[in-house]
């Protein structure tokens, strides 16, 4: 435990003291500090009123931030640069169709018992009698070294009265990098079901927190092996399969599509992108096809996936933004590999900077990651050809200063040549100034443009 986690735990046991609270620090903490990782969140549980115990740390600790939840027996506030969280000790229960548990004030062994995993049922005495002192009532010591994720009751039990549970069961094994115990696997696979009374947000949050681990496909898997995934991302499971015609095979593209995450996560924590590659082939279903001669195609599957993802990103509660993230990264990731070759001309270039804007270099780590050959001949020949487009790039990045594109002519210019007021037209004139500069046309400076405007506006005014 490091020096400024003992300190504040001891200043929770001082003040536990002197009201005589019993109060344990639990969970993830301890657990966390068994396999030597830092966090930054504390969980106690509180025999008795854990909002009005946190009202007077919050005070006596001069927090900030306090926020609670009474009907929960929860509240939360942020000493230094950690984030406490107090829990009366209680028992929850989900009726049979509700999102929402029914929460009962509690005592220790019951509130022990509800937790979801052996590895977080851990408790440690903060006050003076026993300071440090951990109880372990369902062998969670054990299941940390030997890294195993299994329920401390009956695991059908455990899922049925918290489904989102299940969803953990595989977000703490991608995280932790353990291993679900035999019946706790089946049973998440026999409960998937009552996942639908569980909130879609709550859902998505856990499936994001697989998609941000180490290796995103250690929880993926899980959630496919069980059938989960089926239900609640039915499109990456039309991923699934391989199949051979002739001499020509289709390869799971589902497997290609992890490796790809994980190659990503690799080189970058960026959540965004990380989504981005694991929905950028989620076209190819809709479109394959077998060509006698050829084998299998997939044209224009990052047109059909970039269609399929709004819908996708709604039933998942994703942020709009994050959603036309993804459809650009997903209609753009074939475009650099056809820029491959000595004649690519600057304007393909041009074209390419210009519509990837602000996201190029993610878009070239996604290229990059979509390299997933067992043949390391191959995988370098790749790798050489996005070296040399990159390197295309930053020459004609450098030839134009196209990394703030726009027309050198604005809009008020526009207008006092042409003799026009706002509307429509001086948008057209601007953009067939940039597509004429795209085009290699003309440069990318004020006085070409200017010409070039002068040379055009009476044939677009005539229209």
């Amino acid at each position: 435990m490091l020096k400024n986690q003992e300190k504040l735990l001891r200043q929770i046991g001082e003040i536990a003291d002197l009201y005589n609270v019993k109060v344990f620090a639990v969970g993830g903490f301890i657990r966390d500090m068994l396999l030597s990782k830092s966090t930054d969140e504390i969980d106690f549980m509180v025999l008795g009123d854990g909002p009005a115990f946190a009202s007077v740390a919050v005070k006596k600790m001069r927090g900030r931030g306090l926020v609670t939840f009474p009907q929960y027996g929860t509240a939360n506030f942020i000493s230094g640069d950690f984030k406490f969280e107090f829990v009366s000790a209680r028992r929850e229960v989900y009726r049979e169709n509700s999102r929402n548990p029914d929460v009962e004030i509690s005592d220790f062994e019951t509130d022990i018992k509800r937790r979801d995993f052996t590895v977080n049922t851990l408790a440690a005495r903060v006050t003076s009698e026993g300071l440090g002192e951990i109880i372990d009532m369902f062998n969670g010591k054990r299941d940390i070294e030997q890294k195993i994720i299994r329920t401390p009751l009956d695991p059908e039990t455990t899922f049925a009265d918290d489904p989102l549970r299940i969803m953990r069961a595989a977000r703490f094994a991608s995280q932790l990098g353990f291993t679900i115990e035999e019946n706790t696997l089946k049973a998440m696979e026999s409960q998937k079901e009552r996942l639908s009374i569980i909130s879609q947000e709550r859902i998505t949050d856990e499936l994001m927190k697989i998609l941000s681990h180490k290796k995103p496909s250690v929880g993926l898997n899980i959630l496919y092996s069980t059938g989960i995934l089926a239900i609640i991302f039915p499109e990456l499971t039309e991923l699934v399969g391989v199949e051979q015609i002739e001499k020509y095979h289709h390869k799971d593209v589902f497997e290609h599509t992890l490796k790809v995450v994980d190659n990503i996560a690799l080189v970058t924590d960026n959540l965004n992108l990380r989504f981005a590659g694991l929905v950028h082939d989620i076209g190819k279903p809709r479109v394959k096809e077998f060509v006698e001669g050829t084998g299998w195609t997939f044209h224009g599957h990052e047109i059909v996936g970039m269609r399929m993802l709004p819908k996708i990103c709604m039933n998942l509660k994703l942020s709009r933004s994050m959603c036309k993230y993804a459809q650009k990264l997903t209609k753009l990731h074939m475009r650099p590999v056809h820029l491959v070759g000595e004649e690519v001309t600057d304007s393909a270039i041009r074209r390419l900077i210009v519509t990837a804007g602000e996201d190029l270099d993610d878009l070239m780590i996604l290229c990059r990651a979509d390299i997933t050959s067992g043949n390391p001949a191959r995988v370098k020949k790749h790798l050489s050809n996005f070296d040399y487009v990159e390197r295309r790039i930053e020459e004609v990045k450098e030839k134009d200063k196209l990394r703030e594109f726009q027309s050198p002519v604005r809009g008020e210019e526009i207008m006092k040549v042409c003799g026009l007021k706002p509307g429509p037209m001086v948008g057209i004139l601007k953009k067939a100034i940039e597509e004429a500069i795209l085009d290699g046309k003309i440069p990318n400076d004020h006085d070409a443009a200017y010409e070039y405007l002068l040379s055009i506006k009476d044939q677009f005014l005539k229209k």
